[in-house]
This record gives C-alpha cells, sequence and structure tokens, in this order.
C-alpha cells in the first residue's frame, strides 16, 4: 500500500473512533437522565411517606422535572450551538447531578419541588446535545443506527433503576438513592477529557452565522411543517411513554399484587422491548427511510397498547408489555437522525432540543392526565385512551414529516 492510499485508510480509522467515543459519551449522559427519572418513579411512595406529600404533590415532582427539561432544552441547545456538543453538555451534566443529589437532602414538598425543577433543567440539555454529536459524528448510511444507540442508552438507565431501586431502596433508603444521582457528575469530567467537538460543528463555528437558532426552526414553509410534526411525533410518544411507565408500578402493584420486585421485573422486560424496539428502528430507518418505519411503528403502537389495555393475566402482562413497549417507545429511534436531517449545524442541538423537550414538556401531564382517568374510570380506560393518540401521529407523518435519509448534514 502507497502512502497516498495510507492516509485515507488512517483519516477513516481515526473518523470512526471519533465516532465511537461520541456515540459512547452521548449515550452514557443520557442513560444517567434514564436511570434518574425512573428511579424517581419507584421510589414516589417512599418519598411521599417520607415527606408526608399527597398524591397529587408527589406527581407533580414528576411534571416539574419534565417541565424543567423543556427550560433546559431551550437554554443549553442555544448554548451547545454557540459553545460546543462537549462543553455544554457536561455542563447539563453537572448541574442535573448536582441537583439530584441535593434531593437527598430536601425537608419538605416545595425544596424538594426546587431541586427536581433544577436537575430536569440540565437533563433537559442532554438528549439533543448527544444526539446532535452522535449525528455529526457519524456517516450518512449509518445516522439512524448510531443516534439509536443514544436512545438505547436512556432504556439501559431505566432497566438499571428497576433492577437496583428493589436492592438498594431497603437498605439506604429514598435519600439514599438520590444521592446516587451525583454519580454522573464523575462522568462528565471523563468525557469532557477524551471528547473534542465534532469536524462539522468546528468548520461551521468558523463561518458567520445566519441568525440565531431559533429563527432555524421556522426559516420557510417547509422547516414549519417539519417543526409542527416532529413535535406531534415527540408530543405523543413522550406522553405515551410517561402516562405509562411512571403508572405502571403502582397499577401493578394495587390490581395485582405485585410487589415491588415483581414490579421492577414488568418494568425490566418492558425496558427491554424498549431496548430492542429503538435498536431495530435504527437498523429499519437506515435501509428504508425514516417515515415508512414511524409509520409502521405508529401503527403497531395504536393496536399494542388497546390490546394491552384488556389484558389481565400476569404472564400475558409481562410479555404484551415488553411488545408495546417495542413499539411506544421503539420510535426515540429515529428522532436524533430525523431532526438533525432537517436543520442546519448551526442549529441542530437547538432544534433537537427545542423539539424534543416541547414533546417532553406535554408528555410530563401524562402522569397527570392518567391519574385523573384512573381516578374517575380505570386504569384500563386510560390506557386504551392513549391509543387514540396515535392516530394524531400517524397524520403528523402523513403529510408533515420530510424524508432525507442518507443526505449530507447541512
Amino acid at each position: 500500500m502507497t502512502e497516498s492510499q495510507k492516509v485515507p485508510v488512517v483519516e477513516e480509522a481515526k473518523r470512526r473512533k471519533y465516532a465511537y467515543k461520541a456515540v459512547i459519551a452521548s449515550t452514557v449522559g443520557y442513560a444517567m437522565d434514564g436511570f434518574d427519572l425512573l428511579i424517581l418513579g419507584f421510589i414516589l411512595n417512599a418519598v411521599a411517606l417520607g415527606l408526608g406529600l399527597t398524591t397529587s404533590e408527589a406527581g407533580s415532582l414528576v411534571t416539574w422535572t419534565l417541565i424543567g427539561a423543556v427550560i433546559g432544552g431551550l437554554v443549553f441547545g442555544v448554548l451547545s450551538d454557540y459553545y460546543g456538543r462537549v462543553k455544554v453538555l457536561t455542563w447539563s451534566i453537572v448541574l442535573f447531578a448536582s441537583f439530584t443529589g441535593m434531593c437527598a437532602l430536601a425537608q419538605g414538598y416545595w425544596d424538594l419541588l426546587i431541586y427536581r425543577t433544577i436537575a430536569g433543567i440540565g437533563l433537559g440539555g442532554e438528549f439533543g446535545i448527544g444526539m446532535a454529536l452522535a449525528a455529526e459524528a457519524c456517516r450518512p448510511n449509518e445516522r439512524a443506527r448510531m443516534s439509536s444507540y443514544v436512545g438505547i442508552g436512556w432504556q439501559a438507565g431505566v432497566l438499571a433503576a428497576a433492577l437496583l431501586t428493589p436492592l438498594l431502596l431497603p437498605v439506604i433508603g429514598w435519600r439514599g438513592m438520590f444521592a446516587i444521582g451525583v454519580i454522573p457528575a464523575l462522568a462528565s469530567f471523563v468525557i469532557r477529557h477524551y471528547i473534542g467537538e465534532p469536524e462539522i460543528f468546528v468548520k461551521k463555528s468558523k463561518e458567520k452565522r445566519k441568525g440565531n437558532p431559533f429563527k432555524a426552526l421556522v426559516s420557510d414553509r417547509e422547516t414549519i411543517k417539519a417543526s409542527i410534526g416532529i413535535s406531534i411525533l415527540t408530543s405523543v410518544q413522550n406522553f405515551g411513554y410517561y402516562g405509562i411507565m411512571i403508572w405502571m408500578p403502582s397499577y401493578l402493584s394495587q390490581q395485582f399484587n405485585y410487589s415491588l420486585t415483581k414490579s421492577a421485573m414488568w418494568t425490566a422486560v418492558t425496558v427491554v422491548g424498549m431496548a430492542f424496539g429503538i435498536w431495530l428502528f435504527g437498523q429499519l430507518a437506515d435501509r428504508y427511510g425514516r417515515r415508512p418505519i414511524f409509520l409502521i411503528y405508529q401503527v403497531g403502537a395504536a393496536l399494542m397498547v388497546l390490546a394491552y389495555s384488556q389484558l389481565t393475566d400476569p404472564f400475558s402482562l409481562l410479555i404484551g408489555g415488553a411488545v408495546m413497549g417495542m413499539f411506544v417507545n421503539g420510535m426515540m429511534g429515529g428522532y436524533g437522525a430525523l431532526i438533525s436531517e432537517v436543520y442546519p449545524t448551526e442549529a441542530r442541538a437547538t432544534a433537537q432540543n427545542v423539539l424534543f423537550n416541547i414533546g417532553r414538556g406535554i408528555g410530563g401531564l401524562g402522569p397527570l392526565v392518567v391519574g385523573l382517568i384512573v381516578s374517575l374510570y380505570s386504569f384500563q380506560t386510560a390506557i386504551a385512551l392513549l391509543a387514540s393518540l396515535y392516530v394524531l401521529d400517524i397524520l403528523a407523518t402523513l403529510f408533515l414529516i420530510p424524508e432525507k435519509a442518507g443526505k449530507p448534514l447541512e
């Protein structure tokens, strides 16, 4: 092999090495988010008992965490587009970890609510920055797959929460569980040390900016349509996800006398189904395009959520939960690539964070709405009504979402 032939090979090896490091860093950051938020779902009853919280106060802790995530998405997305993916990802992780740890010191509802909201602000920054970082580090034909791995990170964190909470909660209590949330701060320093900024961001950052990143979300008619469509997709997916996952452990406990361990096992199996769905989405979307796979998953989600609401047998609930999870949350495997391809580099992290966290903010109403319907009717009714939301998802995909699979990033 001649020297001129060796250069491209070496450059490709460097590119792939950086891509893997970028995806791992993004995945780890998002895994920490999933771990923290689902721990809250599992220890909610213990927190409420320890601090004397009402049911509505306990539920609002989740809602305000997600509202904080919307704020964080707006703030950290813009900062990332101005100052760099890796640098701002580090800031968001430190903020999130610090105030999660502060929750361990809470003395009542109001200070805990403040800590959770600020932790949510840090949490909100990580999705969009991680997805932008992963997309910019990869080749066009592997963009959906690499972005899907970041989405799987959330499920890995959720799975860890489901498996560890029953073991640790009786030993260290709910305050100790919150204290564990400080650990991601250590990971942030490792990420900052070993990962540089993606080449496309460095190149674009040297050019004159065309305007503030928010304008890129509404720059023309087609982009406005895409922004509305993506907001609908993320809102429906998050509403269904949080509505089901936050209340399901309590439902299984009350309706079927599941112990914390059994509820955790159900959650673990469902999360494995979700992770598989995200992985499969990335594989299929790189091969067949984004829109067809979104439509398949949306139809599957509507049918499976409706079917799941009718199940009563414990084994059926376990297996049905995994299949439902595959469709309901598998769409996470497509957002990173889809959003990255629609918006330019100078606004990519802003678009990722704004559009996903709009969905997460609306999704934060899921636990409240599901809880209200459960109190008036039943959990089965609440779950069945969630199925109708996916019809809106299908219409948004058909009429608002563009197909840009495999195209170079702007």
